[in-house]
């Protein structure tokens, strides 16, 4: 016994080739245009009244094909407006960065040296705006005070606060106490 191999038919179709073929057949005959009322004219069926439904149908067709290219027109219009427009931005935007770019010859202006040193011995930290004197007293330059490390600052509830650094116990009142000697440093006035 002989097996045939089922035959693949490539068409998107092949399952309703038959309708498609009476379909064919059926728009064949029904010719439209002068081709199609002269025909009908010919046969019974042929009329004024169908040879005006076909021209009036034909004349719809028509209409919707200049429509829809009268569509597809001011689309592609609309298309093509924005791609120039686009081009346009680009080009003034690209001429506008040419125009802005940075001076090949330019030297920014050199900011301050971290230290300055002058001939007492003083010296100021300019990144951390600290003045010290020959004598080892610092100042901070933005608020005129004395400066402290705040890392040596142990800060008490009642607002004193003491310099570990130094061994000097600041009261709220102002007055200052070496926490050594126990004796009265400088009182506010």
């Amino acid at each position: 016994m002989t097996i045939i191999a089922p035959i693949s038919i490539a068409s998107a179709t092949a399952g309703n080739w038959l309708k498609e073929a009476q379909e064919s057949l059926i728009a064949a005959e029904t010719q439209g245009g002068l081709l199609g009322t002269l025909r009908d004219a010919r046969h019974a069926n042929g009329s004024i009244k169908s040879f005006l439904a076909r021209s009036q149908n034909t004349a719809a067709d028509i209409a919707l094909i200049a429509q829809s290219s009268g569509d597809s027109v001011r689309e592609l219009t609309l298309q093509m407006a924005a791609e120039a427009f686009q081009k346009r931005v680009a080009e003034r935007l690209a001429a506008a960065q040419k125009q802005s770019a940075p001076q090949k010859n330019y030297t920014p202006p050199k900011g301050l040296d971290p230290f300055i040193y002058f001939d007492d011995g003083s010296s100021i930290d300019t990144q951390n705006n600290i003045l010290t004197l020959a004598d080892g007293t610092q100042i901070d330059t933005t608020t005129g005070l004395p400066y402290v490390e705040p890392g040596s600052l142990i800060q008490m509830a009642n607002g004193a606060y003491l310099d570990t650094k130094n061994n000097i116990l600041t009261l709220p009142d102002g007055t200052k106490i070496d926490t050594v000697t126990g004796l009265i440093v400088s009182t506010s006035a």
